[in-house]
């Protein structure tokens, strides 16, 4: 089971939350701290990981011995993060969604693609309780595909708590995709109220 807590803005203790749950539950727990763009469920939890993994996003690279600069890897990316100026193919790796759509309709497998650092991922076991969580690299938007990585660790063996994003962004949503039950944290004030009655979960 799939248990993720979210809250529609920050501050109001759904990290709290996540980890008394995870603690009181014990050792057949696991925590997944799915907030990679600021993780602070280890404050809580006072892991020593015992893993670092890399994470890194498949972004295209131009071979321009090969390419005719026709255009079609820039026409069907809907992002523009591929584009041709001048004589040369510029892929602009920040907007790269890595769909992998230009490498499809190059014509002449012109393009590969290369790894884009996204940040890391942490894991540890304390007192029982598995403990992971990403940490998104600085400057980095793209959230979603380390947060994807992260949910990738789900032990369906065991009960999963996931500490979501605050908010209600594509990245809170991707937290709880897959969720069994999302507990929405919310506080006892006007905004607070409206806060977790806009919340789309």
């Amino acid at each position: 089971m799939i248990i993720s807590i979210a809250s529609g803005k920050g501050g109001t203790g759904k990290t709290t939350v996540a980890t008394n749950l995870a603690v009181s539950l014990g050792s057949a727990v696991q925590l997944l701290d799915c907030d990679v763009e600021e993780p602070n469920a280890h404050l809580f939890m006072h892991p020593v990981f015992n893993l670092t993994e890399t994470v890194t996003t498949p972004v295209p690279e131009v071979d321009m011995d090969k390419c005719t600069l026709c255009g079609k890897c820039g026409d069907i990316c809907q992002f523009k993060a591929i584009v041709v100026v001048g004589e040369t193919v510029l892929p602009i790796e920040e907007l790269c969604h890595s769909c992998g759509g230009c490498m499809a309709v190059c014509p002449e497998d012109a393009i590969t693609e290369k790894g884009r650092e996204l940040g890391i991922i942490q894991k540890d076991h304390r007192n029982g309780i598995e403990f992971i969580h990403g940490k998104l690299r600085v400057g980095e938007a793209m959230s979603p595909p380390l947060i994807k990585k992260v949910l990738s660790y789900t032990d369906p063996a065991r009960l999963t708590i996931v500490d979501a994003l605050p908010g209600t962004s594509c990245p809170v949503i991707e937290s709880m995709k897959n969720a069994d039950f999302v507990l929405l944290v919310t506080e006892p004030t006007p905004f607070g109220k409206r806060d977790g009655l806009q919340n789309p979960c």
